[in-house]
This record gives C-alpha cells, structure tokens and sequence, in this order.
C-alpha cells in the first residue's frame, strides 16, 4: 500500500476533550500519521458552543495540525436520547458526505456502531466509495443491556443489532479488542481484521521511574507505610462498585493500613457511602477525578491495582483500559474472571490473581496468594511493554490493518 497517498476519517462519537480520546483515539492517530497516512478527525462535542469559544478551537486545530491530524466538531445532543441520537447521525452522515466529496478520503474508520453508521450511509449516497472500517470495540447493543440501559430484546436493542447485522455486511474491515471476540464474531472473516487491546502511550504517559521516586510520591500523598488498592475508571453500571467496596473491606480486615485510591470521572457519591459503611474515614481513602496526564503519578504511589467488571457476553470483547495502566506502571492486578482476554493474561503471564467468587473468602484468599507473589513489578511493567505498548503494538497492528486494506489478497 502507498500509505502516503492515503487519506482516513476517524468518525468519533465522543468529545475531544474526554479521556478515552485522549487517551485511546488520538495517540493511535499519531501511529497512523507516522505511516504515512493523512488523518482527519470528526468528533462530537456536548454542549458545543457553551465549552468551547472559538479561541479553543482554533488552538486545538492549530496544535492537532501540527501533528498531520485535521479536526471538525460537530455537535452532540443529549436528550431526548434515542431521537438526539439519531439527529446526530443524520448531522454525521451529511458531514461526512461532504468530507468525502471535498477531501476525497480513502477510508471512513468508524469507531464503535453509531460512528460507523455514519460512515456507512455517508459512503452509500456518495459517488466515490471509500473503504470502512468498524472499530467495533466492543459489543455495544449487549453492553447496553447489560447495564440496564435497555430492555433486553426491547425495541433499541433489536435496532441497534439489525445495524450491527448491515455493518458486518458493509464493512471492509474490522478491528476487536480481544482474541474472545475474534473468535465469537469473526471467527471464519476473510476481510482484514485486527486484534488491537487498549494499549499505553509508554513515552507520553508512562514513563519508568526510579523506586525511590514512588517513596517520594507515597510521602507527598500521606500513604506511606499503606497498602494501597488503586482502581481507575467509570463505577457503577457493568463496573462493580459494591464488590470493590466489599474486597477493600475484606482487605481492611486482613490489614488496617489498607488505603483505597479511586480515580474515577463517575459520581463518587455512592463509593464513598459503601466504604463509610464498612468502616473506612476519610483518612482511609482518596476518591477524585485527575487529569489523563496525571494517573500515572497516582498510580506509582499504588501497590496493587483492581478490575472488577461483569462478566457477560457483552464483556468478553472487553479490553480493560485499566489493566494495561496498572502494569505499566508496575503494579499486580486483581481481577474477576470471565472479562476479554484478562483470564489468559493474568494465568499465562503471572501478574497478578483472578477471583472467581464475588464473597470474602475468595476477596482474602486472593490477597494471600497475591502476597506470595513477591515483587513481580518489573515483570509486571515489562508483559505490559511486550503486549501493550502503543507503538510496537497498537501502533503496527492499526498500520497493518490500512495495508491489508488496499491489499487484494486481503486477511
């Protein structure tokens, strides 16, 4: 393929500025404008015009040019959900239609399903055809189930999966986060299809530090002399907050210097009752939002990291941003089985303990076994660098999935 010739739009329904693009869309750009590839982006903005002025945007474009990426916001709307949805995608489609005429992309690379229908109804009212991509990501009509947001096998959920039918259809080719969801989707597929986890910007964001900087940064955060449990991410939904309310205190028990850290953009509100209720003060735990930027100097403060997730249908295309996190920067990880590719992960590579049982014989029979472990930080950072690192994973495998496109043996 002449990657230099080529041109994607990255359709994004989410907001520049939330952390998952931060974090999991945009460094992947910056890996497809390393190969050669011109890189446009359109996302979805909520509340558009009251948090952002134009100054702030005009920056943004100006710094995002200057790394080869080219930015359009539209605008999101919220409510009334189902009909807002699809006045965006009607909005979507007209834009990307045009993107296609004047731009004249090669690839429309949707990320997850609404994104990608846009990209497809754009592509079928356009006289050129670019090639698409469904990012799939996850296993969006199930998840939405899952956590309750829809009735399961009620009117969206059997929208949402006639959708995905005509997507697979279309679709030139796919991206999964896991081998479980090769496996249960794509198994038999002949178009290119990629196995790309959520990956770590090494460079950027985490890099290697000496131990006793994390003595210096436990010092600054008052844990010193703590057993730390880190968990970061969304809570509640298919997120486990009680069980993590319900280990922490099983830890407690075991060891009264047992700290919780919580990074989390949710509503903390419900993780600081359940550990109220089981004995914790505020001494015993900081719960708070941070900057992408600033996880990893959180994180090196930290001893273990936790996962706790559903495990549904729906989960096992799920590749926890989170785990990836927590290795890079050292740290073991508890995890429940029965989530994406965790169970191999963990088994295969030794870095931290699965937990079968949500109850406290199995919370305190993992912290036992987890301490037998001994220090397995290096070992912990280095399966992150070989399986996750963005650049020599993340980075290759999305290169690799442009060049099968435009191959004519494809997979």
């Amino acid at each position: 393929m002449t990657e230099a010739a080529k041109q994607t739009l990255y359709i994004c329904y989410f907001g520049m500025r939330e952390p998952l693009v931060q974090t999991q869309v945009l460094p992947y750009l910056r890996e497809l404008v390393k190969g050669g590839i011109g890189v446009g982006i359109v996302t979805f903005e909520p509340d558009l015009k009251a948090k952002w002025s134009a100054e702030q945007i005009a920056e943004t474009k100006r710094t995002l040019a200057s790394e080869g990426i080219e930015w359009d916001a539209l605008a999101y709307h919220r409510s009334p959900s189902a009909l807002a949805t699809a006045y965006d995608i009607f909005a979507g489609t007209l834009f990307v239609r045009r993107k296609i005429r004047e731009r004249k992309f090669d690839v429309l690379h949707g990320r997850i399903h609404v994104a990608t229908l846009m990209g497809a109804l754009a592509r079928k009212f356009s006289g050129r055809k670019p090639k698409l991509i469904f990012d799939i990501r996850g296993f969006f009509p199930e998840e939405y189930t899952d956590a309750g947001v829809w009735p399961e096998k009620g009117l969206l959920f059997r929208g949402a999966k006639r959708v995905e039918k005509w997507l697979m259809k279309v679709a030139d080719g796919f991206v999964v986060l896991t081998e479980k969801a090769r496996s249960m989707i794509l198994a038999d597929e002949t178009r290119p299809v990629e196995v790309i986890p959520c990956c770590v910007d090494f460079a950027a964001r985490f890099p290697w530090i000496d131990p006793r900087v994390r003595e210096r940064r436990r010092e600054e955060i008052s844990v010193s002399g703590r057993t730390v449990y880190a968990h970061i991410g969304a809570l509640g939904g298919l997120y486990l907050t009680k069980e993590l309310a319900d280990f922490l205190a099983a830890a407690r028990e075991l060891d009264p210097r047992s700290f919780a850290l919580f990074l989390t953009q949710s509503d903390t509100a419900e993780i600081k009752k359940l550990l109220t209720e089981r004995g914790f003060t505020e001494n015993d735990y900081f719960i708070g939002r941070v900057a992408p930027s600033e996880i990893f100097d959180y994180l090196i403060a930290a001893d273990f990291g936790l996962a706790f997730v559903k495990a549904t249908y729906a989960t096992q295309s799920r590749s926890p941003t989170k785990i990836p996190e927590y290795l890079a920067a050292g740290l073991p990880v508890i995890a429940n089985s029965g989530v994406g590719d965790v169970d191999e992960l963990i088994e295969t590579e030794n870095v931290g303990l699965l937990i079968g049982k949500f109850n406290r014989e199995a919370y305190q029979n993992a912290i036992f076994r987890l301490r037998r472990l001994g220090n397995i930080g290096y070992r912990c950072r280095e399966v992150a660098l070989r399986r996750f690192d963005l650049e020599t994973v993340g980075g290759v495998r999305y290169r690799s999935l442009y060049e099968r496109l435009f191959c004519k043996e494809g997979n």
